[in-house]
């Protein structure tokens, strides 16, 4: 790495970590290194150093920065760093990027095909990643992203995923954040907890340090040299912030207290004095010297931001190329801008307070003035206002004053952002177009922004603030607004209700929708309120709720596809696929297979993901597979939709409770809890609730269970989609661990009741499994009753299954068909393989019936339940296992210390832990004597243990048994 600058002090420790890893990247172990520190501190200094080191060593840098003004644009800090791939003037088109190449249009104009792309950020991140594999060559590649606390969500999406794969490329990425709280702060302190990244801090100066800078600054060849009370004087105003020291520094220079003569520096009047007022005349003296046009020049280019463009400066000021660039030259010269490499004909503002001391030398009308022709230049030198060029032309109107106009140019920026699944840049560019909109009364137009921005919030999670400007609708019923419109913000409201879980205030919307809309018929906007009431007549109580929401489900799907309206034509065939699941699982995947390709045609991100929910939901209800769950809540992450992360996050907790994973269950349901019951989203709130129901009653704690379950009710639980999963997941469970049989097939005939008045789509509450298993056991399910609910799609969902398999083995040992039987009890086994908890359940109900038809393994059975749960302290079916286990005649053995280390297989053959230690000891071949010495026994008791082995275990002689144990030993 090149030698610092002489001011670079105090950072030999970060520099010396910059230059190894620059050097494990160039032997392809790249990474990822964030400098950390508060403003001032040097972070682009110290960065400044590393891409030098990295140019030096033949190393190709891409640097982008992150927007300081006005709102993010997604991705503009990528789009900046990898466009100076294009202006290198090496062919990129040849690089292999195949598929992904489409991908990075999004990102890189030359390669935008014109198709509208709606790949997840996970694609986007891998394309990214690809690009600076290629792009490298081999010679490694520093990809420099600077104020990454003011990066846009999208932005920081991409980077978490460059995160956690740059590992082993030959990539280094370095980003600078500050101190203060940011996504970007949050993301480098999370990937240096896993490990994934380093997180270089940077304190400030110490006091030498500090003494020692402001030496190098003067020119100076030791402290000693510099009067004591300017170096003390620094040191207190500054703190140890670098960019202060210079600041004030040249401050104390420039008003002539600090000077130089033949006996070198020394102070020449009172030092004291206010720093910000002393810092701001510092910085206006060094303009003053660049004349009443440099004045005139930065002044503009302050109003334009900390980053400017020269082509917008020049036309707004008038300026000539000639005395522009002689004007520049002369403020960086006086350290005042410097260029933005990255971007050609971009400068910056050193710093901030140089914009902040700018301003205050500016009345008002100036400020005004300065940005309305700020805005028409960007304007007139981008007509389409691509990009950030938009938000910033709508920045410029509203510093102008010209309200109406900035508040269109946001909520044009907004309705992009949205379109293209950045929810955090959309929430706020569409809030600052409505706040604008509302203070000029235009209502038109801001109906307009509602539109777009009562679902952005709801999908954000800020149902608080959606339903505060849902307020405003009563004053917009009169405003004059058409049918169409005011029947849409009806139904944009509705859509946020619902998805608050307020289905009677979302009916009420409806119904207020269609009314207006009567005055003035339109196929389209009806078909939009008839998707949206069709979604809130599948929560709203009633027992023909399914068959009402798939006709009006139905009737919006048949408009969409007439009139082109691709978001509604994916709401509705997400719903008619949740209906469908019930009946035929093809035809489901079929709907949501349509909605995802429509969602990626149009691109519509959100739609996409949504489909990909249900989807990753139908993976886990058929097969208990999660990956798609998560895949999705990955996305949704980066993507901010809180209600679908949250969502998935219920549909885990629940799964976690299911395999026996408590400790998981717990924590993830207290964390999403936590959020949820904050922004009151109450299908997720419930559905958390009816979880830790099922986790208390999984640990037979009754009190827990109810309390979750009270809890669940006031939460508007009666009637829901959730109930009857209380009634079947924990009540019924509950009762059955605590071996009242009775109360279990009580609480299941509830769920048969609850699913008859509110029919759900929730298909896991025992209809279609554990209350058959317990008919066939009772005697009152029959194989003509057991044929009808295996003909169902619920029937062969993964958790029913085992339930439906067991009631069929029990069916076949009564049809004396015993070796079908006893297989059908090991397919069930594997099916119910997750869930250890229901597995052994359900050899506990199966062993008596079992035993009375003379068929399968009931001992067996009865053993490998009755350790699971004397393991879990389940002390009632432990109890009934022993008793059923004494009724057949079997010695119950006590539990020793060592117990759990026998394998299922010999447990289940009544091994005993003594046993079980001599057969590991039969695999060395060892005679009685020798197996009595190693474990302080006689030598007959060695033999009465062999003996009593080959009787269990089935084994022909004691050689097959040393065999047995000596392929169990290297296994």
């Amino acid at each position: 790495m090149r030698s610092p600058t002489p001011s670079l002090v105090g950072r030999d420790s970060q520099l010396a970590l910059l230059d190894q890893a620059l050097a494990d990247t160039r032997q392809g172990r790249g990474g990822v290194v964030f400098l950390v520190g508060e403003s001032g501190v040097g972070k682009s200094r110290v960065a400044a150093e590393a891409v030098g080191g990295a140019l030096d060593a033949g190393m190709r840098v891409l640097r982008g920065r992150s927007s300081t003004t006005g709102p993010a644009v997604p991705f503009r800090p990528l789009t900046e760093a990898l466009m100076s791939l294009f202006r290198s003037g090496e062919p990129m088109d040849d690089l292999a990027l195949g598929p992904y190449r489409p991908v990075l249009g999004r990102l890189i104009p030359d390669w935008d095909t014109g198709e509208r792309d709606s790949s997840s950020m996970v694609i986007l991140g891998e394309a990214v990643l690809r690009l600076l594999i290629a792009a490298g060559r081999g010679q490694g590649q520093l990809l420099l992203l600077e104020d990454l606390h003011d990066a846009d969500p999208e932005t920081l999406g991409v980077l978490e995923y460059l995160v956690d794969n740059l590992e082993y490329s030959p990539v280094l990425l370095l980003a600078t954040v500050r101190t203060d709280f940011s996504d970007a702060l949050d993301l480098a302190q999370s990937a240096r907890r896993r490990g994934a990244a380093t997180l270089v801090e940077l304190p400030p100066l110490t006091r030498p340090q500090t003494h020692e800078m402001i030496t190098a600054q003067l020119g100076a060849d030791s402290p000693e040299q510099v009067p004591e009370a300017v170096l003390e004087r620094l040191w207190e105003d500054s703190s140890g912030s670098p960019y202060l020291v210079e600041e004030l520094l040249q401050s104390m220079i420039g008003a002539g207290t600090l000077v130089q003569g033949p006996e070198g520096w020394r102070a020449v009047d009172n030092l004291r004095s206010d720093v910000s007022s002393s810092l701001a005349r510092g910085i206006l003296r060094r303009i003053d010297r660049l004349g009443t046009q440099g004045l005139t020049l930065l002044s503009a280019a302050a109003v334009l931001g900390r980053r400017f463009p020269l082509t917008v400066l020049q036309r707004m000021t008038g300026i000539d190329d000639r005395a522009l660039l002689s004007h520049l030259h002369a403020g960086v010269a006086a350290r005042l801008v410097v260029p933005d490499e990255p971007a050609p004909d971009w400068y910056s503002f050193r710093h901030s307070l140089t914009v902040e001391a700018l301003f205050t030398q500016m009345t008002p009308s100036l400020r005004a003035d300065l940005a309305r022709r700020g805005a028409e230049a960007v304007e007139e030198l981008h007509p389409d206002l691509a990009g950030d060029w938009c938000p910033l032309a709508a920045g410029l109107r509203s510093t102008a004053g010209d309200k109406v106009e900035a508040g269109l140019l946001f909520a044009d920026a907004g309705g992009r952002a949205l379109a293209a699944g950045a929810l955090g840049s959309a929430v706020t560019l569409l809030s600052r177009s409505e706040s604008l909109l509302a203070d000029a009364g235009d209502l038109q137009s801001r109906a307009m922004v509602l539109e777009n921005l009562l679902p952005a919030l709801a999908e954000a999670g800020d149902f608080t603030r959606a339903l505060d400007l849902a307020e405003d609708l009563h004053a917009l019923d009169g405003s004059g607004l058409s049918p169409v419109r005011l029947a849409t913000l009806h139904t944009r409201l509705a859509k946020v209700t619902h998805t608050a879980g307020r289905w009677s205030d979302g009916n009420r919307q409806i119904a207020r929708a269609r009314e207006v809309l009567a005055t003035a018929p339109d196929e389209s906007t009806a078909a939009a309120i008839d998707v949206t009431a069709a979604y809130l007549a599948l929560d709203t109580p009633g027992p023909d709720r399914t068959q009402h929401a798939e006709k009006l489900a139905r009737s919006a799907a048949d408009t969409a596809e007439r009139h082109g309206l691709p978001v509604v034509a994916c709401q509705a065939r997400e719903l008619l696929a949740t209906v469908a699941r019930e009946r035929d699982p093809e035809e489901s995947a079929a709907m949501l297979g349509q909605a995802l390709a429509t969602a990626e045609r149009h691109r519509l991100p959100l739609q996409r993901m949504y489909a990909a929910t249900r989807l990753g939901g139908n993976a886990w209800l058929a097969d208990g597979d999660t990956a798609g769950l998560l895949a999705v809540r990955e996305e949704a992450l980066r993507l901010g939709s809180v209600n679908i992360v949250h969502t998935v996050d219920g549909i885990l907790v629940l799964d976690a409770v299911l395999r026996g994973r408590y400790d998981t269950a717990r924590s993830t349901a207290a964390e999403c809890m936590a959020v949820v019951r904050r922004l009151r989203i109450a299908p997720v709130v419930r559905y958390v609730l009816m979880a830790q129901a099922v986790l208390a009653a999984h640990h037979v704690d009754r009190a827990a269970m109810e309390q979750s379950l009270a809890a669940f009710a006031e939460w508007d639980g009666a009637g829901s989609q959730e109930e009857a999963l209380g009634h079947g997941l924990a009540r019924a469970f509950c009762a059955l661990l605590e071996e009242d049989r009775d109360l279990a097939r009580e609480e299941l005939r509830q769920v048969l009741a609850l699913e008859a008045g509110n029919p759900s789509t929730y298909h896991l509450g025992g209809t279609h499994g554990l209350a058959l298993l317990l008919d066939v056991l009772a005697g009152d399910a029959d194989r003509a009753r057991h044929k009808e609910i295996t003909a169902t799609a619920a029937a062969r969902m993964r958790w029913n299954r085992q339930f439906v398999l067991l009631g069929d083995a029990v069916l076949l040992g009564r049809e004396s068909a015993g070796e079908q039987a006893a297989a059908t009890v090991e397919a069930a086994m594997a099916v119910a393989e997750p869930y250890p908890l229901a597995q052994h359940l359900g050899l506990r109900l199966i062993a008596d019936a079992a035993h009375q038809d003379s068929w399968g393994d009931p001992v067996g059975w009865l053993r490998r339940a009755e350790h699971y749960f004397h393991e879990r302290n389940v002390q009632a079916v432990t109890g009934a296992c022993r008793a059923g286990l004494r009724r057949l005649g079997v010695s119950v053995h006590q539990h020793r210390t060592g117990t759990s280390g026998i394998p299922d297989r010999l447990r289940a053959q009544g091994v005993t832990v003594r046993e079980f230690e001599v057969f590991r000891l039969l695999a060395e071949r060892l005679g009685n004597k020798d197996i009595a010495d190693r474990l302080f026994i006689s030598p007959r008791t060695a033999e009465k243990h062999i003996a009593s082995l080959v009787t269990k275990t089935g084994a022909a002689n004691r050689a097959e048994l040393c065999a047995w144990s000596a392929a169990l030993r290297d296994a």
